[in-house]
Parts: structure tokens; C-alpha cells; sequence
């Protein structure tokens, strides 16, 4: 296993944890392997604690006072480092994903965050909070749309998409709505810059009936999946539970349409809309 990177403590509160986490356990003369073992965690899963791309959640941060003998440090600070713009269920997720090497997704219902226009992200939002002041639902699009920029650089990360037909046919905010959104998801494939598999309303019952899946690689850390619900979420970084998870996208694929066949749905879809709201 690598060693711990070095940290620029004055990055980030995560940072600052991160490198005073790497400071108590060499103090232990524990490995990452070691202190790992007595957490019932791995030891990538501490490295990348002390490398700041996961978050020390207050319960994991009390097993590391009491382990490493730090007097309460790490629960005193591990809020001020898990502060972010994100809801809490979905934070962690939304940072590992800017990390993130590959992305797979699979979204039942909508158009995932990584696609979405503004206008598909405010009509999205207002559904999910009619009472919402307007600046609110501003707020909630403009961080949305940070997150689109990851597809600003040219290649990195690979992003492979299936979409559910049912996604690409509910009118959220309407026909010119729509057909902004799917013209933008065609525009992104014909530019390579993102793989779109259609999953067809006829291929019937399929692996992912359940919900939405996220996954996601990484250069120097394991694998990650994030499993989405009504206003919550979870990460899974058990190596068996994310292979199991990994076996489930590649089923969405085999039953999936193929890229080409999908622009060409996606791109009729476009069409219809725009007919609709300009008969």
C-alpha cells in the first residue's frame, strides 16, 4: 500500500485532520494495516482519511480518540471539517466524485446531476420543494452547476451513463425543458465526452428496479458505490458489496441500448418536444 501523501495542513480543515490523523497513528507506531485491524476498517480506508478524501464521521472519530489517545481531538474537530455546501446525505458522495477517476451511474427517474442543465435543475428542485424561497432554489442550481464543470476538462473523469427511458420521457419543466436537456445529453455524447446508454421502458424488469447507483474509481483509492434515495443516501466501500454492485451496472448495460442506438432515441425524444412546444 502507498504511504500517506504529504499534506498541505492549511488546505482544509479535512487537510489539517488528515495530517494530525497520520501524526497520532505514527505516534502509535501503528500502520495504516494495523490501526485498520483495530477499527475494523481497512487500511486504505485510513489512508484515505489521512489523505482527506473521506470524511472522519463523529462516531469513527471517538474509536480514533480512544484508540490513539488523543484526548477527544478528532470528535472536537471532525464537524468543522465535514462542513459543505451539499446536503449531509449527499456531501461525501459530491466530494468523492470531483475525485473521481470513473463514473458509472444509473438513474431511474431523472437526468443525473452531471447532465443536467439549469433549467432541468431548477424545474427538478422546485419539485422537490414547492414552498422554497427563490433564492433558495437559486442557491441549490448554482451547486449543481459546480458540479457540472468536472466535464469542463476533456477527458478526465470517464463518465458512463445509463438512463432510464421513463427519465427521458418525464416532462420535468416542460417541453422546452426537456428539449434543452436531452439536446445538451446528445451534444456531450457526439463529443465523446460522456457515454449515454438508454435502458428501454420494453426491456421490462431489470437488476436496478430498486433505486440509483453510483460508481466510482479512483487512481489511489478503492472503489466506492453510492446508493440514492428520497432524500437520503449512502456510500458502500466494502470491496464485495461494490463488486456485487459493479456486476448490477454491468446487467443495466447488457440490457441497455447501445450508444449509438441511444443518441439516436435521445435525439428523436429532442425533436418531439421541440414539436410540441412549437407545433
Amino acid at each position: 500500500m502507498p504511504g500517506p501523501k504529504d499534506l498541505d495542513p492549511s488546505s482544509s480543515p479535512r487537510a489539517l485532520l488528515g495530517a494530525e490523523l497520520r501524526h497520532a497513528r505514527e505516534r502509535k507506531g501503528l500502520s495504516q494495516e494495523q490501526l485498520g485491524q483495530r477499527l475494523f476498517v481497512s487500511g486504505s480506508f485510513i489512508g484515505q482519511l489521512e489523505a482527506g478524501t473521506r470524511r472522519i464521521q463523529p462516531d469513527f472519530a471517538r474509536m480514533l480518540d480512544d484508540v490513539l489517545e488523543t484526548d477527544g481531538f478528532f470528535l472536537r474537530n471532525c464537524k468543522a471539517a465535514a462542513k459543505s455546501k451539499y446536503q449531509d446525505h449527499f456531501a461525501e458522495a459530491a466530494e468523492l466524485e470531483a475525485q473521481a477517476t470513473t463514473i458509472r451511474q444509473y438513474t431511474p427517474l431523472l437526468i443525473p446531476g452531471l447532465l443536467q442543465t439549469p433549467a432541468y435543475a431548477r424545474a427538478v428542485n422546485r419539485a422537490y420543494d414547492p414552498t422554497a424561497p427563490e433564492e433558495t432554489i437559486e442557491h441549490w442550481v448554482s451547486n449543481r452547476m459546480v458540479r457540472v464543470r468536472l466535464l469542463e476538462h476533456p477527458t478526465k473523469p470517464l463518465l458512463w451513463i445509463v438512463l432510464d427511458e421513463a427519465a427521458l420521457r418525464r416532462k420535468a419543466g416542460g417541453p422546452a425543458v426537456m428539449a434543452e436537456a436531452l439536446c445538451h445529453i446528445a451534444d456531450l455524447s457526439r463529443r465523446c465526452r460522456v457515454i449515454a446508454q438508454v435502458l428501454p421502458l420494453d426491456a421490462g424488469a431489470h437488476t436496478a428496479m430498486e433505486g440509483a447507483l453510483k460508481l466510482m474509481e479512483f487512481d489511489d483509492a478503492p472503489p466506492v458505490a453510492y446508493l440514492e434515495g428520497v432524500r437520503s443516501g449512502r456510500l458502500e466501500d466494502d470491496p464485495a458489496t461494490v463488486t456485487q454492485l459493479r456486476f448490477v451496472f454491468d446487467l443495466l448495460l447488457a440490457s441497455a441500448l447501445s450508444p449509438e442506438k441511444s443518441l439516436a432515441l435521445i435525439e428523436a425524444l429532442a425533436q418531439d418536444y421541440t414539436h410540441e412546444e412549437h407545433p
